[in-house]
């Protein structure tokens, strides 16, 4: 599949051995570009020039738009080569290079974004940063073009002073970096935070704030932990309205599923196109909360779309998930996913276009143009404004038989799709965003009973156990093309013990939970701080980059020390070690001081919080695991939100343990048994354990649920 930056152009540069698809996108410019590594910092040394590192990642519009504009270039080309050694950089394969470059870049321009450039001295010192550059300057600002021979001429004239320049940003960059002190978290810091979301809240089309708007997941957990915990029905709300808002959206892809990227607008209109795997993993588990929460089947119905795409379209063979999709394909944002009214009546019949081009707004002279003017006339972003009642009448249908007929509607108009163009996809295979997608599919077969999202979830964390480990047994980051390298991050560890805990939820398969504690423990050996506590994002034996970053931050995707936080308070609670407990405590303590100033920008972390408060539950299933008893608890515990809580199932009789005795891993479940009950149920509540019940009614009692006299 070509794409920008694939086609030979007669002549590689030294990216053509990589493994990265971006990279390997710009394996063709004229750019002499150099992988990061130990080459390209002794070219820089012995030829006395700068660097230009630029980082990006595959499906990034406008790392695409620069590409065309300068990299393939031949002038800008030889201005670069002339001047720097030139390094190019995929974030998704090494964020611990981006992570440091974009904080430079933050804390020198105010902002950050991707593309990002970097100009640096060959010690790896930055001098100069920026995001995306065009060829030419506008409004004030230096293109490439005039950028570059500026700093060839200060390079090599004045360069005490652009060195100076990069020791006040290193200088600026520590203290960005520095961990104040803080005075520890409390359930202030949630009411804090609830209040900024409150504050920010859109009524009128769900999310927080103006455009451009991000889905955010972990925001609506916190919201929807904070709403049930101090019965404010605000929080479930907002979450509601963000939910149906996005779901109707452009966000959406309403004809094979999936999340884009973000909205450009307000409204959720339009959207950049890319889809992410790690937004439909986090995504997915949002609107399952929601379900859980409400009983709509309506977001039920949502996570089941997003698996169906992410099983259909970036599931290997063997089992992982790819990285993403581009937002571009030929050459132009959206293509793929837009149509015009002309396009929908030749697809589809007279009744079912009129329905679609009725309930989806579609317009004669279209609804959105591509911001680079290179996109077709009359195309439409597919996209609901309200429920389909009004539509149904007015093209003659009943609200049930309307959404049969869209459904029918929507598969022809995807095959029809099917024959364009794709969007380049990433095929590369990332220990941490799989870790997620595992998270959420065996979520997803805990709430919705779907055995095949527990399989897929098992099938891909067989390949990141035996094709993702390294001679020592521990984690890498990166597969692709038969090759698995580059040393694990944290948050490669902190979500694939997240995807494992879910797993033995799921499944209650001790291997699992042995699994989870083994990366645990190996996580706490390598990136733990001793002295301050938290963890750091790189190991301690990993690359020397400028600093060692620990990062809280929950951004686009919850920082690993923030899932981190909870796993160790959920694999304490499961296994009744207090170590793990106090460890959760101390990183708690340790990042108290960042999370004060802004505890909004937090949420996953403040997730671990309302855990760590409580009232928080562990529940332990005693009997047979196939017994009707024992599952019909199990099924009124996974159809209600009651997210602050761990369950173990401690199996008797047939099915025993196919991995260690679970008592092993937790001894103080040894005293646990039915009796002569088919199945007990032991419920402990902030560090006190109630009498056992056979009752699936006092099951829920005992944790502060309304039964309502169900059985699950």
């Amino acid at each position: 599949m070509e794409h920008p930056g694939d086609s030979d152009k007669g002549r590689r540069n030294a990216l053509q051995h990589e493994k990265s698809p971006y990279l390997l996108q710009h394996a063709g410019n004229p750019v002499d570009w150099y992988p990061w590594g130990t080459a390209a910092f002794e070219a820089a040394a012995g030829e006395d020039k700068p660097i230009f590192l630029s980082i990006g990642y595959s499906t990034c519009h406008w790392c695409h738009v620069m590409e065309r504009e300068s990299f393939e270039d031949p002038q800008v080309a030889a201005m670069l080569n002339e001047t720097f050694i030139c390094i190019k950089v995929d974030r998704e394969e090494r964020p611990d290079i981006d992570n440091i470059y974009m904080a430079v870049c933050q804390v020198v321009t105010g902002s950050g974004g991707w593309p990002l450039t970097i100009l640096m001295a060959p010690d790896k010192t930055p001098f100069y940063a920026a995001t995306y550059i065009p060829k030419e300057g506008r409004y004030g600002h230096a293109g490439l073009m005039e950028l570059i021979p500026q700093v060839r001429q200060l390079w090599n004239t004045r360069r005490a002073e652009v060195l100076g320049a990069g020791q006040q940003h290193m200088e600026r960059l520590r203290r960005f970096m520095e961990t104040p002190a803080g005075s520890g978290l409390d359930q202030e810091t949630l009411h804090e935070a609830f209040s900024n979301f409150v504050g920010r809240f859109d009524k009128s089309h769900g999310g927080f704030g103006d455009a451009p708007k991000f889905p955010t997941p972990h925001n609506l957990g916190f919201l929807l932990r904070y709403g049930k915990r101090n019965r404010d029905a605000r929080g479930l709300s907002m979450v509601e309205r963000t939910l149906k808002e996005m779901r109707r959206g452009g966000i959406y892809d309403h004809v094979g599923f999936g999340f884009h990227r973000y909205s450009t607008d307000r409204s959720w209109l339009v959207p950049h196109f890319e889809k992410m795997l790690y937004d439909q993993a986090l995504l997915s588990m949002a609107y399952l909360e929601a379900f859980q929460a409400t009983g709509n089947t309506d977001y039920a119905a949502c996570a089941r779309e997003i698996f169906t795409y992410v099983l259909r379209d970036m599931t290997d063979p063997e089992g992982p998930f790819y990285s993403a999709e581009d937002a571009d394909s030929e050459g132009v944002e959206g293509r793929f996913y837009v149509w015009s009214e002309r396009e929908i009546r030749h697809v589809l019949d007279a009744g079912l276009a009129a329905l679609v081009i009725r309930c989806f707004h579609v317009l004669p002279n279209g609804n959105w143009v591509d911001p680079a003017g290179h996109g077709d006339a009359e195309s439409n972003i597919l996209h609901l404004e309200e429920e389909l009642v009004g539509p149904a009448v007015e093209v003659g249908s009943t609200p049930g038989s309307c959404g049969a007929e869209l459904e029918r509607a929507r598969q022809l108009l995807f095959a029809a799709r099917e024959k364009r163009v794709h969007p380049h996809k990433d095929d590369k295979v990332l220990t941490d965003w799989n870790g997620l997608m595992i998270a959420a599919l065996a979520r997803g077969a805990q709430v919705l009973g779907e055995p095949c999202y527990e399989e897929a979830a098992r099938k891909a964390l067989r390949f990141i156990t035996e094709r993702m480990a390294g001679e020592n047994g521990r984690l890498l980051h990166r597969y692709r093309d038969g090759e698995a390298s580059i040393p694990a991050n944290l948050d490669d560890y902190a979500f694939l013990v997240w995807g494992l805990i879910e797993l033995y939820e799921a499944t209650f398969d001790t291997r699992f939970l042995a699994r989870a504690l083994w990366l645990n423990r190996d996580q706490l050996a390598h990136f733990w701080d001793d002295a301050a506590g938290g963890f750091f994002f790189t190991p301690d034996d990993g690359e020397e980059l400028l600093l060692r970053q620990k990062d809280a931050y929950d951004g686009a995707v919850p920082s690993g020390n923030s899932v981190a936080m909870l796993n160790l308070l959920r694999l304490a609670r499961m296994t009744g070690d207090a170590d793990l407990e106090n460890k959760a405590a101390q990183l708690g303590r340790a990042l108290s001081g960042r999370v004060e100033q802004y505890p909004a920008g937090f949420t996953q972390l403040l997730c671990a919080l309302s855990f760590a408060l409580g009232p928080s539950h562990e529940v332990v299933l005693a009997g047979a695991p196939e017994s009707e008893e024992l599952q019909t608890m199990l099924k009124a515990l996974r159809h209600r939100f009651i997210p602050e809580k761990v369950v173990l199932v401690r199996r008797e009789g047939a099915g025993s343990e196919e991995g260690p005795p679970l008592e092993e891993l937790a001894p103080f479940l040894r005293a646990y048994r039915s009796g002569e009950a088919a199945a007990l149920a032991y419920v402990c509540s902030n560090s006190a354990c109630a009498l056992p019940t056979s009752s699936v009614d006092r099951m829920l009692q005992l944790l502060g649920e309304e039964s309502n006299g169900a059985t699950g």
